[in-house]
């Protein structure tokens, strides 16, 4: 066996001398050729004035709503309206059981036309006595120049001034009684009036062109004063409402733009409208004060619909980058900062508010700093870079 095994060692040694050669070689001294630089264009990171902006929640509402109620105690006959039905001004939507007053109307009607024949009664009573007393001066004036002459005697002149006096007192109760009259007619055309109107809210008419959005009684039920048959609202104009704590309202102004963004509607379109309307006091439940914005008309709005909104709040310097500088890769935002060697150098960033093709930077890059805008998909950390077509 040893003398089997010895034959072989001087040429384990061998190869063991080969591999140690091999692994003792020295290394490929050909250089690897360095990779091209990329074309890249850049811009700086800078402080500037951007108008700021905070988002909030709200409700789309009509411009208009209105609770349709009864202004008498009558029982309900008819409901002409179903809820989602558009109804045109002056449409009858509600009829109220209307028999008690349509005597009253009635009875008031009839006590006008007694009032008119009293005052024609009246008239031509006074048309007798203005007569008799024209009968009456002439009478007393004969007598009073026949007396002057001596030819009548006393009692003829004293019966003839009785006569102008009592003729007299006739014309002015005459003159009364037709005064009396006439105030009668216009007490009963009053009345008439009156019983006419209370006789028209035994219906419910649409107070403007709109929708009806619900419906709260039914046929055989008591309608009562203040409690609502019908709710209805307009269709063409609508508005937002949110509510705006006290630090943020100080800056909402009247007249301000406000882009809005409502759920339903196709994503990433969005509706401008302006502040309307400021409240100038606190609601007491949600500790905040109500603003609402008007809507442009013709959008597809319907009340109820949930809406953000971005109003403004005031303008501040601010660090910012251009929008497409910005690299998306999950949850994250990334940017590429050129560094002193001409290099690409990857770094996470805390973005905020973007508006007019820029974005705000919170976190990760100082002003001044060259960012790369619009980065190949090809570039990555560390990668050469050389600047084409200058700084924007």
């Amino acid at each position: 066996m040893r003398m089997c095994n010895r034959p072989r060692q001087p040429w384990l040694l061998v190869l063991a001398a080969l591999g140690a050669g091999a692994c003792g070689a020295p290394a490929d001294t050909v250089p690897s050729r360095a990779a091209t630089p990329i074309d890249v264009r850049v811009a700086r990171a800078e402080v500037r004035p951007i108008a700021r902006t905070f988002e909030t929640g709200g409700v789309i509402r009509a411009q208009t709503t209105a609770q349709l109620t009864s202004r008498i105690a009558a029982e309900v006959r008819e409901v002409r309206v179903r809820p989602g039905d558009l109804v045109k001004r002056g449409q009858i939507l509600v009829v109220l059981d209307d028999r008690d007053l349509a005597a009253r109307r009635s009875q008031a009607e009839a006590s006008l036309v007694a009032a008119r024949s009293g005052a024609v009664s009246a008239d031509a009573h006074r048309e007798a006595a203005d007569a008799a007393l024209v009968l009456a001066k002439a009478q007393y004036a004969r007598i009073q120049q026949l007396s002057d002459r001596k030819s009548a005697t006393p009692a003829e002149l004293d019966r003839a001034t009785a006569d102008l006096r009592a003729a007299e007192g006739a014309a002015r109760a005459a003159a009364a009684r037709t005064a009396e009259a006439t105030a009668s007619v216009a007490a009963a055309e009053a009345g008439a009036g009156a019983a006419g109107v209370t006789a028209s809210y035994s219906t419910i008419a649409a107070p403007f062109n709109g929708l009806v959005t619900s419906k709260h009684t039914e046929p055989g039920n008591m309608a009562s004063p203040g409690l609502p048959l019908l709710t209805m609202e307009t269709v063409d104009a609508f508005r937002l409402e949110f509510q705006a704590d006290e630090a943020r309202v100080r800056s909402l102004r009247p007249g301000d733009a406000v882009v809005v963004e409502v759920e339903g509607l196709e994503e990433g379109e969005t509706i401008t409208g302006h502040i309307a309307e400021v409240a100038h006091a606190m609601d007491p439940a949600a500790h905040a004060f109500t603003v609402k914005v008007a809507l442009p008309a013709g959008a597809a709005l319907r009340s109820g619909m949930f809406a953000r909104a971005r109003v403004p709040a005031d303008v501040r310097n601010t660090l910012v980058v251009p929008d497409v500088a910005i690299v998306r890769r999950g949850q994250l935002s990334l940017v590429f900062v050129v560094d002193a060697q001409g290099h690409a150098r990857m770094r996470s960033v805390t973005t905020g508010q973007r508006t007019d093709g820029v974005v705000e930077v919170l976190a990760g890059v100082s002003a001044g700093e060259s960012v790369i805008v619009a980065p190949p998909g090809t570039l990555s950390d560390g990668a050469a870079i050389r600047t084409v077509g200058g700084k924007s």
